[in-house]
């Protein structure tokens, strides 16, 4: 199974794209970064992102959203639901993450999912690290690693 983490901005050398790379080397998945520009402000500009977001997703993409309005999960419940699309044949998993605005309708009508990272609000580079961080977990449990409780 393939991964796509498509996201609004540029990370540059941002210490957060640092880690979210740190993460992404140990992945057994291969985990392509899609980074799309801001659309600007208001209802308009997550439109654009939210285009900008699904073009190219491969076909048959499980898409996931990101986003506060949306399903918190224990890393144990994440690693189910990915181990249930690798074994329903999912070839590629794309994970969509909005601009500071949030998702235009758009790419949340397209998710087959949306799941929150928790109540609080996170910088969207900070939230591509913790995206990384759980998508290791989740492999790290699938496999029987203990370490995925620390």
């Amino acid at each position: 199974m393939r991964l796509v983490v498509a996201a609004v901005g540029r990370a540059g050398d941002d210490p957060a794209a640092r880690l979210f790379e740190s993460y992404r080397r140990r992945l057994p998945w291969p985990l392509e970064l899609r980074e799309v520009r801001a659309g600007g402000g208001g209802k308009a500009g997550r439109e654009r992102e939210a285009a900008a977001l699904l073009k190219g997703l491969p076909a048959g993409a499980h898409v996931v959203a990101l986003d506060g309005s949306g399903k918190a999960l224990t890393s144990e419940a994440f690693a189910a639901r990915i181990a249930y699309q690798r074994d329903e044949g999912t070839a590629v998993m794309a994970f969509l993450i909005g601009g500071a605005d949030g998702h235009g309708d758009a790419a949340l009508a397209r998710a087959d999912t949306v799941l929150s990272l928790g109540p609080m609000t996170w910088p969207h580079l900070l939230a591509r690290a913790m995206l990384a961080e759980q998508l290791w977990r989740a492999a790290s449990i699938l496999s029987g690693h203990p370490y995925h409780r620390e």
